[in-house]
């Protein structure tokens, strides 16, 4: 009779490996870091990150992470009793079992969630050129940028870097970069009040946030259905926090879901439009994108080109 194997030794099986054998291979490596589309939803871009030196896993998208027993658990949908017997099959038996890389001196061994490596050292106004051209590849412009974002140094693994830093409600940061998508703790929402108003407009990221500030200001055509409402803003951060943050958008008339069109995020629209006639799906309006953000880029870049175009025929 095989012997089952104990959460000690199952969280000591390689993440890697493990993914590797239920069909997900990274679709990027940066350094000890192995991104890979995440396994609990559908994505075009690889927010599942598994640290291969601390041998731990972190969805960006739910705002989860640990180990491979909690990894486990949720992919099987079982009991850790359930997960123990699933690996101490023959299967289970030949996966490759974590070996520790060398560590710095002091450095912990422990689960470690990404966040909370990293350390903000600074914040500025923003201006590095990078960062502003970072931008301008989004559609967004500095000036709406400045009003909501920051420009943050900060320190993972003993190293310095700078980002745009979108400040949470907790005293955290959203930080991004054209090579870096990563939070500082404590991860949280935030909510944005422009007016007594009784119209809420939620959005996944800071990003899609700015992208309906810009639509506005240039009085989109799409955003006809609200051209006077003057709501006020909540940005998730992970939607994660959606249901959390049930309570904070139901004190509000109605409420403008601008989620992400993936299949989490229209899982969750399609939860609130039943809880109650005061949640509206705002999404259908980029129906055709991933995010309020692509459709923005996919936009202003149609009507640079039809801008170009009739120039020439001037």
């Amino acid at each position: 009779m095989q012997q089952k194997l104990s959460c000690n030794q199952a969280n000591q099986i390689d993440l890697v490996d493990y993914l590797a054998r239920l069909g997900y291979t990274p679709k990027k490596i940066v350094r000890n870091n192995h991104w890979f589309l995440s396994p609990f939803r559908d994505e075009k871009t690889p927010s599942f990150k598994v640290n291969r030196q601390l041998n731990v896993w972190y969805d960006h998208g739910i705002g989860k992470g640990g180990r491979l027993v909690d990894f486990g658990t949720a992919f099987h949908q079982c009991t850790v009793s359930g997960l123990l017997h699933r690996l101490s099959d023959s299967n289970g038996q030949s996966l490759s079992f974590h070996q520790p890389q060398n560590s710095r001196a002091g450095e912990k061994k422990n689960e470690m969630q990404p966040s909370e490596r990293i350390q903000i050292l600074e914040s500025r106004e923003l201006s590095h050129h990078a960062l502003l051209t970072y931008l301008q590849s989004r559609k967004i412009s500095v000036d709406i940028a400045r009003n909501f974002c920051r420009e943050v140094d900060f320190e993972l693994n003993q190293k310095k870097y700078f980002a745009i830093g979108f400040p949470n409600s907790a005293g955290g940061y959203e930080l991004r970069n054209p090579k870096f998508k990563g939070s500082s703790a404590p991860k949280s929402t935030v909510l944005i009040l422009e007016s007594q108003s009784e119209n809420l407009v939620v959005f996944e990221g800071f990003f899609n946030f700015l992208s309906f500030q810009m639509l506005q200001k240039k009085r989109a055509k799409d955003l006809n259905d609200l051209p006077k409402l003057q709501p006020d803003f909540l940005v998730l951060n992970s939607l994660s926090f959606f249901e959390k943050s049930r309570e904070t958008m139901e004190k509000y008339s109605a409420i403008h879901l601008c989620l992400d069109r993936d299949k989490a995020g229209v899982q969750a629209t399609v939860k609130a439009l039943q809880w109650s006639d005061k949640y509206k799906d705002l999404s259908k309006l980029y129906s055709q994108h991933k995010d309020l953000n692509e459709y923005l880029v996919n936009t202003s870049s149609l009507e640079l080109k039809k801008s170009q175009r009739q120039g020439r025929h001037l």
